[in-house]
């Protein structure tokens, strides 16, 4: 199933919508969170057009998004420069996920920095082994190849790192892209869980850094890493770089862990 033809549903207009292909996707009883939090930005996008390029965006995973959803879009508002705009996903009539974007276009840089380049740095992705999907949900098997992004014997701690690509041909926009990719790794508490128990993302915030970003041959390396955890949550981070080692996204999330 191709990333099209999950989103070939969404038309921009609100109401019901049937995501016929969504099973190629879903994680457990729900749809993946980076595919849902697509859904929901395509639909902004494809709500109002001509919009500048995304910023940033703050998503809350409130419940299971299956086949059957219901789709929403507003301008909460548009000023000379920035759109802010909120979109939802609807399940049987309450909210699944809720999404809230900001659009700005770019202006003169009156203050300026570069990203730190990632600690340990990996190597190239074409000189990292391949990672086995043995223990990977099923739609991170069928729709991304993984390299490893952690040298073998590095003290790893509670971070999960590696190089992600799509495996199909596509014609998302580097944004897009992005979002797509920006949820795939585990949350880094799952390397220092006591037992094994269910993971559960419960919001993600992220900052776009590059809004053109092309990678090389479509490698990014994705890092989530736990800051702290207690209580059943785990506070993470998380960021992706490019081929060449700059940064295009940073994001937290907020993680539930069971068992």
């Amino acid at each position: 199933m191709t990333i099209a033809s999950l989103l070939e549903p969404i038309t921009g207009q609100p109401g019901p919508a049937r995501l016929a292909h969504a099973g190629d996707w879903m994680q457990g009883r729900t749809l993946y969170g980076g595919a849902s939090a697509l859904i929901a930005y395509t639909m902004a996008t494809r709500a109002f057009a001509d919009l500048p390029p995304l910023r940033s965006a703050q998503i809350g995973f409130v419940a299971p998004v299956g086949e059957e959803i219901a789709l929403t879009a507003q301008i909460i508002r548009q000023g000379r420069n920035v759109t802010q705009v909120r979109s939802e996903i609807l399940s049987e009539g309450k909210i699944a996920l809720t999404a809230f974007w900001l659009f700005a276009a770019e202006r003169e840089a009156n203050a300026q920095r570069g990203s730190s380049p990632p600690e340990n740095w990996p190597g190239a992705p074409e000189e990292t082994a391949l990672v086995s999907h043995a223990f990977a949900p099923a739609f991170v098997a069928k729709n991304f190849e993984l390299r490893h992004g952690q040298a073998q014997g590095e003290d790893r701690g509670a971070t999960v790192r590696r190089w992600a690509r799509l495996t199909e041909e596509h014609s998302l926009d580097p944004v897009a892209k992005l979002i797509l990719m920006g949820d795939v790794m585990p949350p880094g508490a799952m390397r220092i869980m006591a037992r094994q128990g269910p993971i559960s993302s419960i919001n993600w915030s992220f900052n776009v850094l590059d809004v053109q970003s092309t990678s090389r041959d479509g490698w990014y390396l994705a890092e989530n890493a736990s800051q702290f955890a207690a209580a059943g949550y785990s506070s993470e981070r998380l960021r992706m770089w490019d081929a060449d080692g700059r940064q295009v996204l940073d994001g937290m999330q907020c993680v539930a862990v069971f068992g």
